[in-house]
């Protein structure tokens, strides 16, 4: 076998087909904005360890990519989820029986592995705390939906394989009930509205999401608000889904022209409205730190239970870094 060809012992991690438009662009520059959370300095080390090809063979940091190219990133050990292991992480359970769980997930918590989160996630804390849990499509134990690792707030978990069927249709069929809590950028106009767009991958940033309602390919997504509170170059909005995609509310906002606060994939978190005097900036700084990451909570969570279709619906307080942060907002509107 050359050494510039792939080992069959390797396993596969990453793979990705470049689009017909790509511009040649360095592979290490390429993967950054393809792989969540891998910089470059890790994206290299692979290279030089020969752990990345380009149409079954090895290249250098150097190749630029171009279309037609097949990438993949292989590694001597497979994909981590299917490796799992049982970490004791303390969880903040609202609600348990023989066939659900229902927790607030706190902000900064990835809900299952990935690339640079091996450790630490709510799967790991899942299967020490539960034994037995069903598998999803995905094979990630009890997830019948996820939320994004810096939003907080509730999810409901499977207990054996009827639950977790059951729940999974709801959620298709959008029988299930989300509400979320969210500060945004700018002064929303209308008191309540309904934002409708489909979703695709941003083909210049495969880590970001876009709206693009001419994409055959598109999710279609729906999202509905109503604002709480009014804060001069900020709203406190409730928000409620129809659909649950990916980055949905955080893209939907965005494109109505309201980006989550400090939601930093989105460009959130610099100053996008109000003033240019310095204690304006020095007072979005103070909040940046305070809740330093994105101003989105999933507040309320309803379902009907798997086992006796009865409607249950949980509620949870806004965490103590957002509270914080919307009391500064009302206190500054209001001087």
């Amino acid at each position: 076998m050359s050494k510039n060809t792939i080992d069959t012992n390797l396993y596969e991690h990453f793979s990705f087909k470049i689009d017909h438009g790509q511009e040649p662009l360095r592979i290490d520059k390429f993967l950054m904005s393809r792989i969540e959370n891998a910089t470059r300095n890790k994206i290299q080390q692979a290279i030089k360890e020969g752990n990345i090809f380009v149409n079954d063979l090895k290249v250098k940091s150097n190749y630029k990519v171009k279309p037609k190219d097949i990438i993949r990133v292989l590694m001597d050990h497979p994909p981590y989820e299917s490796t799992l292991v049982p970490e004791k992480i303390p969880l903040e359970i609202i609600y348990e029986d023989k066939s659900v769980i229902v927790l607030n997930k706190k902000a900064g918590m990835v809900v299952h592995p990935g690339h640079g989160n091996y450790s630490g996630t709510l799967a790991n804390a899942l299967i020490y705390h539960f034994k037995n849990l069903p598998k999803n499509s995905n094979n990630r134990p009890g997830l019948v939906h996820r939320i994004d690792k810096d939003t907080s707030g509730l999810l409901v978990v499977a207990k054996n394989q009827k639950s977790m069927t059951n729940l999974a249709k709801q959620f298709f069929l959008k029988k299930s009930k989300r509400i979320y809590h969210t500060l945004v950028w700018g002064d929303v106009k209308s008191n309540s509205g309904t934002i409708e767009g489909n979703l695709v991958r941003n083909p210049k940033n495969r880590l970001q999401m876009i709206v693009d309602n001419e994409a055959n390919n598109g999710k279609h997504a729906i999202t509905n608000y109503e604002i709480l509170e009014k804060f001069r170059y900020v709203t406190y909005l409730k928000c409620k889904l129809d659909t649950g995609r990916t980055h949905q509310l955080r893209v939907h906002l965005k494109y109505i022209g309201h980006t989550i606060f400090n939601d930093e994939r989105y460009n959130g978190n610099i100053i996008l409205k109000g003033t240019t005097f310095s204690k304006y900036r020095q007072f979005i700084d103070n909040c940046f730190k305070i809740c330093n990451r994105q101003a989105l909570h999933a507040k309320t969570l309803g379902f009907f239970h798997p086992e006796t279709n009865k409607w249950l619906e949980f509620d949870s307080e806004i965490p103590d870094d957002m509270s914080q942060v919307i009391d500064k907002w009302r206190k500054y509107s209001r001087n």
